[in-house]
């Protein structure tokens, strides 16, 4: 029997652990994210000047939001490598001590009066915090190692709801920080960090190694366009992260929009806005809970179907909402149908994110889940570039655009969909 079909005993209580320790980290980047894109744009705007074309502050600010995703990208294929040698353990207790400080950065610059250095202390946060996030892929390996193969999807659920959950208290405790400190932006930053460190301390005292250090291993090259390709090119798992890849860009459009959108359309100010966003990671956090028993009894690719469709209408639809607040309806009769295709496009993504991490897992090569894995979650991180730069982008120029656009790249990948169900 393979290592596949029966996993390496494991210490008890690893998988809730591997959950707490990114529950805690990934409360971080939900008090975070909702004031990126206002705080950036405030600065921004200060540093090109009034007169500036706003396709220029949108091209800023999506090279801003995603050179978190560029250092995901070059670094998660490494890390998930690297954690096949040495062990899964000590890559995710680098990556949440990195946290700890590039959280506390942005909580700095966040509070700086000097736009020019406050931006630049923002590029410097934003990409240290992705290199450090990049170890979300090892979280996925623990998930593979800890699971046989008919619950991996069941498992890698686990790591969606543990975004969802700290994607729900992370914007709580963003807006309590904000009411407790209304003068000091960077308390989010700050608080962030200290979270962060809390996981950092579960981690080195709780949490248990999982992988049999160089069992099986063999030696392999860091990043390399090649391993990209070698896994890209296996059959039925090439297709799979292609589908998430192009999802990814689309979801991301609107993910990387929807603070501003809140401001523009909504009128929300800083601290509504992260309950906003609390109620999307609440929504993403059900959706990953109502998926795990009803993976019993759905396959992956009928999930992955389902989640398209309702991700690329919920998408779309939030074009049609900016179009309505063209003078046609006013900012309290927008939030009911805003919230309704919120709903929907969390709950497709929810589906479709297991579904295929899940395949791509159980397709993989055992002795290899952190390099596939991590592969898997550089493609994911590329699509979070190529998403708010285009989404930011198109934003400026028209609103509507981002979401139109967005939510038919999810629809047009539905005809790759019998490939990926024959593998």
């Amino acid at each position: 029997m393979t290592s596949q079909e029966n996993p390496t005993p494991v210490p008890r209580g690893a998988l809730a652990l591997v959950f707490i320790v990114v529950f805690i980290d990934l409360l971080g980047f939900g008090i975070v994210l909702p004031l990126l894109p206002i705080f950036a744009d405030t600065h921004v705007k200060s540093v090109i000047g009034p007169s500036a074309s706003p396709v220029v502050s949108g091209i800023i600010l999506g090279l801003l939001m995603s050179s978190f995703s560029v250092m995901q990208f070059l670094f998660a294929p490494g890390w998930g490598k690297l954690s096949d040698r040495v062990g899964r353990r000590p890559i995710l207790l680098m990556g949440l001590a990195g946290s700890v400080l590039f959280y506390a950065l942005f909580g700095y610059a966040s509070d700086l009066e000097n736009s020019a250095l406050a931006l630049t202390l923002l590029f410097v946060a934003r990409i240290g915090a992705g290199v450090a996030g990049a170890t979300i892929s090892t979280a996925q390996a623990v998930i593979a190692d800890c699971t046989p193969q008919e619950k991996r999807s069941r498992g890698m659920a686990l790591i969606g709801a543990a975004f969802g959950i700290g994607f729900t208290f992370g914007p709580l405790i963003g807006f309590a920080a904000l009411t407790l400190f209304p003068n000091h932006a960077g308390a989010t930053g700050y608080f962030a960090a200290a979270l962060s460190f809390l996981a950092f301390l579960l981690g080195w005292f709780r949490l248990p190694e999982t992988r049999l250090v160089g069992a099986g291993f063999q030696p392999r090259k860091g990043f390399s366009l090649a391993g990209f390709g070698a896994v890209l090119s296996m059959k039925g798992i090439g297709p799979v992260i292609l589908v998430f890849f192009l999802t990814t860009i689309g979801f991301s459009t609107f993910e990387s929009t929807l603070a501003l959108m809140n401001t523009d359309l909504l009128h929300l100010g800083k601290s509504t806005n992260f309950l906003l966003f609390a109620y999307v990671g609440l929504t993403l956090s059900l959706a990953n809970g109502a998926y795990r028993p009803l993976s019993k009894r759905v396959s992956e690719t009928a999930f992955m179907t389902l989640g398209m469709v309702l991700m690329g209408f919920g998408v779309a639809s939030l074009g049609g909402i900016t179009w309505l607040s063209r003078g046609l309806w006013t900012a309290d009769q927008l939030l009911i149908p805003m919230m309704i295709s919120l709903t929907v496009s969390v709950v497709g993504f929810a589906f479709l994110t297991p579904s295929a991490q899940g395949l791509i897992s159980r397709r993989g090569d055992p002795e290899r889940q952190g390099e596939i894995l991590g592969v898997n979650q550089g493609c994911s991180a590329l699509a979070r570039i190529l998403g708010p730069i285009a989404g930011l982008t198109l934003y400026k120029v028209d609103p509507m655009l981002p979401f139109i656009i967005g939510g038919a790249l999810v629809l047009i990948m539905l005809p790759v969909m019998p490939k990926i169900r024959r593998g």
